[in-house]
């Protein structure tokens, strides 16, 4: 297989792999007027997936000048008059190579949440660094916080490949100057931080569109283009290794086992794992043991299901199964109610030590209280450092005690099983989201 070798940071594969046909799922992320909403008008633009009445209107609002593409993606009409993104916008558009879905998330520090919600599912981040707001000619070179804090979040939440998209090209006097001159900090944030997801650091001028869909052809660049780049990423696979875990989202009653006998089938979408028709599996929090006496996916009787894939179970005896409950491997999963966890945490309202709030974990809804912030993390240093609560935006690492256990496992190792958010039980917002590392033993 053929490969690029991107600016020397990496190889990656010419083509994403043969067996993976789905979409990539990416967002752009970074700093306020860095560009995202922009980059992302230009990919739809330079790969002609604008119908013609938007261009017709965009024509119009521009009277002659040039177009503001960034009115493709910022489509509330507060967003239109601040000339800000308020909230995650999705497009989509396809090349010849492969198909994408691209999330405009937002910049502005109060609308962090929004950023987490579109990273959370995406299979890469392109973290757009603006060239005009850094003083790349200083000794020192240093990147704005929400450049750092979008990048740990995407790797937080095992965003399997990070992008830095070195914007503004255009309106620097020495672009290949300064090119270079953010490429080493990058690279050493990156490393400082363990951001082992990175998969390439572009330049690109989204307002001009130099190196978004076609090469860059400037003598201190030889890497691929964005595009290229992104379709050179493969896509997020659940892993089929390891035991089964099956979080169960509705409990139906029919007829599928024949006239007169009213089935209960089990349906969800398989965290971890795969399972086969007469597998002896583990419900939990119960803990009683059945095996698998049928399977459904998409409306037709199957004999297995793996990762990824939506199933219906019927098991062959009746328990007492509800939604929020999980399908387990027997003896594969422990339930536990204290766990230490990295907090994003996204509320005005600061997380306090000993307040009582809603998570939920899978599809269930559990109370809990922060027993301990540990540290937060210095977004400029990286260093942890002490803290008593965190406020908006903050990341810290805390030990969560639950009401009721839970069979919690590592986000590392799963990011079903190991993800839960963190609502206040007062104004019903989403506060943060709770990453595990680890439960912790019964005292």
């Amino acid at each position: 297989m053929s490969a690029v070798l991107d600016a020397e940071l990496r190889v990656v594969p010419a083509v994403a792999p043969a067996s993976d046909h789905r979409a990539l799922r990416f967002l752009t992320a970074g700093s306020v007027d860095d560009g995202k909403s922009t980059l992302i008008g230009r990919l739809l633009f330079d790969s002609r997936a604008i119908l013609a009445d938007q261009l017709d209107t965009l024509n119009a609002k521009a009277a002659g000048e040039p177009i503001d593409l960034s009115l493709l993606t910022d489509g509330l009409e507060a967003e239109r008059e601040q000339g800000i993104t308020i909230d995650v916008a999705f497009r989509y558009f396809a090349t010849r190579r492969r198909k994408f879905v691209i999330a405009d998330a937002p910049g502005h520090e109060q609308y962090t949440r929004n950023m987490v919600t579109a990273a959370a599912g995406s299979d890469a981040a392109v973290v757009l660094v603006d060239l005009t707001k850094i003083d790349w000619r200083a000794p020192v070179v240093g990147l704005l916080p929400q450049t750092r804090r979008h990048a740990l979040l995407a790797q937080l939440l095992r965003v399997p490949s990070i992008v830095f998209a070195v914007n503004k090209i255009d309106a620097v006097e020495d672009p290949g100057a300064a090119y270079q001159a953010v490429r080493g900090p990058l690279q050493r944030f990156a490393h400082e931080a363990g951001i082992d997801a990175l998969a390439g650091i572009v330049p690109v001028s989204a307002l001009r569109g130099d190196n978004v869909t076609q090469p860059l052809r400037a003598p201190w660049f030889n890497g691929p283009s964005l595009l290229e780049l992104l379709e050179q990423l493969p896509t997020t696979q659940e892993s089929s290794d390891g035991p089964l875990a099956m979080p169960v989202q509705y409990v139906a009653r029919d007829g599928n086992e024949g006239v007169g006998h009213q089935a209960r089938t089990l349906w969800g979408r398989i965290a971890r794992g795969q399972v086969r028709s007469g597998d002896e599996v583990q419900l939990l929090p119960g803990g009683q043991t059945a095996r698998v006496q049928s399977m459904w996916r998409a409306g037709q009787m199957v004999q297995a299901a793996r990762a990824g894939e939506s199933a219906g179970l019927v098991l062959d005896r009746q328990i007492d199964v509800s939604r929020g409950d999980w399908i387990v491997a027997t003896d594969s999963l422990h339930q536990s109610r204290t766990f230490t966890a990295t907090l994003a945490w996204l509320d005005t309202e600061p997380a306090q030590v000993g307040r009582r709030y809603w998570v939920r974990h899978g599809n269930r809804w559990v109370q809990a209280r922060i027993r301990a912030i540990e540290h937060r993390l210095d977004i400029q240093t990286l260093q942890p450092t002490d803290a008593h609560q965190l406020a908006v935006n903050d990341i810290g690492e805390v030990t969560v005690e639950l009401q009721q256990p839970l069979p919690l496992e590592s986000y590392a190792d799963n990011r079903v099983g190991g993800a839960l958010i963190v609502v206040d039980p007062a104004s019903h917002r989403t506060s943060g989201a709770l990453l595990v590392r680890g439960p912790l033993p019964a005292a």
